[in-house]
């Protein structure tokens, strides 16, 4: 099978260098790596590698990903969509393909994470390449389904390709996109299962720079789940607990507040967002405004 990599990033030329060097040294190579980023900068000094397909354009994740699905050619089988800082395992992509070979009716599937430093200060590149270095699979050579699910985790998601032809990422979504990746997970799951499968794996390392300030990321976290309910791709319920922990969390630890989290601007984010919800004028792209 044919496969892309796609990485949407801004502001991080140093976590590119360090995915892309670990993609080339797959034991099933990509056929094409897409960056989609906003401008050179973002590249550093991977601005004259021939080997890349790289596309510029407005900041936001789910406009930056649309960017990479433009830029596919008509032979590529499958697209996996990695964050600038997820690091895979040495034989990701090879388990990937001969995982979707065998698995005809999966559309699209997120892997086994050896850790994820998203709610932590973050995991240092030396440390997710001992981890991804050190890891050997359990499935032999049959990689498994470990469960279906209802949405993919975006840091690393591989899809079908014929399966998601002709379809977008919203672009209501703006910058972070947050919930970007169940949206999508959500329409693709009409036209086949999305599972979690230990076919690959690799660490979300949690890279700090370069995120959303506390007030916009907070108001997202009401905004989005909001907007996804009204539009069909979330349920009430899962949305409902979402945005309750968020506020709980952010209220409970502002006074106290993680080094690497701005939990003041989170809660005064999301307070914003529920005045606008009760008064009515609540969408996701109110966040550019703030």
């Amino acid at each position: 099978m044919n496969i892309a990599v796609a990485i949407a990033s801004r502001g991080r030329p140093e976590e590119i260098g360090q995915l892309i060097a670990q993609l080339r040294a797959q034991s099933l190579k990509p056929c094409l790596i897409v960056l989609s980023v906003v401008s050179e900068a973002d590249v550093g000094g991977l601005i004259s590698d021939p080997s890349l397909k790289i596309v510029f354009g407005t900041p936001g994740l789910c406009a930056q990903r649309n960017r990479a699905l433009d830029a596919l050619p008509a032979d590529i089988d499958l697209i996996a969509f990695f964050d600038d800082d997820y690091l895979p395992a040495p034989g990701s992509l090879q388990g990937a393909a001969s995982f979707f070979e065998n698995h005809p009716d999966v559309t699209g599937a997120t892997g086994v994470l050896l850790a994820d430093g998203i709610n932590s200060a973050g995991i240092s590149y030396e440390e997710a390449s001992a981890l991804i270095s050190g890891y050997t699979p359990q499935h032999g050579n049959k990689p498994r389904i470990l469960r279906e699910q209802d949405g993919l985790y975006g840091c690393n998601m591989i899809y079908r390709v014929s399966a998601i032809r002709g379809q977008r990422f919203d672009e209501t979504l703006p910058l972070y996109g947050w919930q970007e990746d169940i949206d999508f997970a959500s329409r693709m799951a009409r036209r086949g299962k999305q599972v979690k499968t230990d076919a690959f794996a690799g660490v979300h390392r949690g890279v700090k720079s370069a995120r959303l300030p506390g007030v916009r990321f907070g108001y997202s976290q009401i905004a989005n789940p909001v907007y996804l309910v009204r539009k069909g791709t979330m349920r009430f319920a899962y949305a409902f607990k979402l945005v309750l922990r968020n506020i709980a969390a952010n209220l409970i630890r502002s006074p106290r507040s993680e080094p690497w989290i701005d939990r003041p601007g989170r809660l005064k984010g999301n307070l914003i967002a529920l005045r606008d919800l009760v008064c009515g004028r609540l969408r996701p792209e109110a966040v550019l405004e703030l």
